[in-house]
């Protein structure tokens, strides 16, 4: 226990004095769930919470990818608040985001064709997987929205873009419900909200094309991380642009912490509540990223971060949340190292079966059951990209995609 408590207190240290401490432990417990929900032992045994909505509603795990979406935006408004106050030319501010945002374009990319099928004769990787390209998805959304974010607070003052977040859900509202268009037969669809025909999945279609999105449905393929449904992901970013600017703004007047927790949690109940009354209008979906989706979220994570802040700023309860610390310093890192060491266990046969399938079926299974088995599969899976992560947190190596 001693040995636990110095090495979360050694983790603290090297924190700087200056940063909010409940942002990094919320990012790093967010990727931290995302990575684990996304590397279970066997798709078939998850536990339900661990699982997305199969369309409309929502799961625990429905919020984690918001909830990523929603703290890069309070990182843009410390980050480009520094920047502003460095006197930096806005074209020079514009310039590196948009760096930034092409570099996590790329990255997400490379995942999405770093995939080799061995063993397998049939298998062509330059027509599979190159000229089949998914180009959406988890880190193509966030460097979309990072910069459309960067460019809009830099030209637009925070009150103002509270009616930019409102224009974006109403404007995506309306055309979701009432925008028609039209299948290949020339058949007109309006207001459908059904997995494979939306004007979502009709827009992913007609732009991406069928071969380049992630779910091949009918009459029209889609992407979970699509071109139209970005547009509400940028209004959940400005939400987290919204509540930093806010902190900072509190902070440079010297309102009490106690007292921002107190508004935070408010504007935190009130939206949660709005999306959830929302869904009467349009229905919470993920995949649609639809306004209710957006609001309940946003809420939720207004909520989390409320509650981090009166643990750890204002309490000073600190020790627990120093290993996501490590994590969140390293997001982007640790996103890719997942996303590499996950397609490796796919990739690599092992005794008629995959590496993964192979490990999960002979150690954790047989040890553990089908259900807890998975589980512990993706907390084994975390405890190695821990000691990888740590290792570069100790030795101040820090990936900025």
């Amino acid at each position: 226990m001693l040995l636990l408590r110095n090495h979360c207190d050694n983790i603290l240290k090297k924190v700087p004095s200056y940063r909010l401490l409940a942002l990094d432990v919320f990012r790093g417990m967010t990727i931290m769930a995302m990575i684990m929900v996304n590397n279970p032992g066997s798709w078939s045994h998850i536990y339900a919470p661990l699982r997305h909505a199969d369309w409309h509603g929502w799961t625990v795990t429905d919020l984690i990818f918001p909830f990523f979406v929603f703290i890069v935006g309070v990182a843009i408004s410390f980050s480009i608040g520094i920047q502003k106050d460095q006197a930096i030319p806005k074209f020079k501010i514009i310039q590196m985001a948009a760096i930034r945002s092409i570099k996590l374009i790329l990255l997400g990319w490379f995942l999405a064709i770093f995939y080799y099928k061995f063993g397998d004769m049939n298998f062509n990787w330059f027509e599979d997987k190159l000229l089949g390209i998914r180009f959406m998805g988890v880190l193509q959304r966030i460097g979309l929205v990072y910069f459309c974010c960067v460019a809009l607070f830099l030209f637009i003052r925070p009150k103002a873009l509270i009616l930019w977040v409102l224009s974006i859900l109403t404007i995506y509202g309306l055309m979701m419900l009432y925008l028609p268009y039209s299948d290949d037969t020339g058949q007109i669809y309006q207001g459908l909200l059904i997995k494979g025909n939306n004007l979502s999945a009709w827009f992913d279609q007609l732009v991406l094309g069928s071969d380049n999105v992630f779910a091949k449905t009918l009459p029209f393929s889609f992407d979970p991380e699509g071109l139209l449904s970005t547009l509400p992901a940028v209004a959940t970013c400005l939400t987290g642009v919204l509540l930093g600017s806010y902190l900072q703004w509190a902070k440079s007047i010297n309102i009490p912490l106690v007292k921002q927790v107190g508004l935070l949690s408010l504007i935190g109940i009130v939206t949660y509540i709005s999306g959830e009354l929302l869904q009467f209008v349009i229905p919470i979906n993920k995949t649609l990223w639809t306004p209710s989706y957006v609001l309940m979220s946003s809420g939720l994570a207004t909520l989390t971060l409320a509650l981090f802040i009166y643990v750890i700023d204002i309490k000073k309860n600190r020790r627990w949340g120093a290993p996501f610390i490590v994590f969140g310093a390293n997001a982007i890192a640790f996103f890719m190292f997942a996303g590499i060491t996950g397609r490796l266990l796919v990739m690599i046969p092992v005794a008629d079966t995959q590496l993964k399938n192979w490990l999960y079926q002979t150690i954790f299974a047989p040890s553990f059951g089908m259900l807890n088995g998975s589980l512990m599969f993706a907390i084994s899976f975390l405890i190695l990209s821990y000691i990888l992560m740590h290792w570069m947190y100790r030795n101040n190596i820090f990936w900025k995609a």
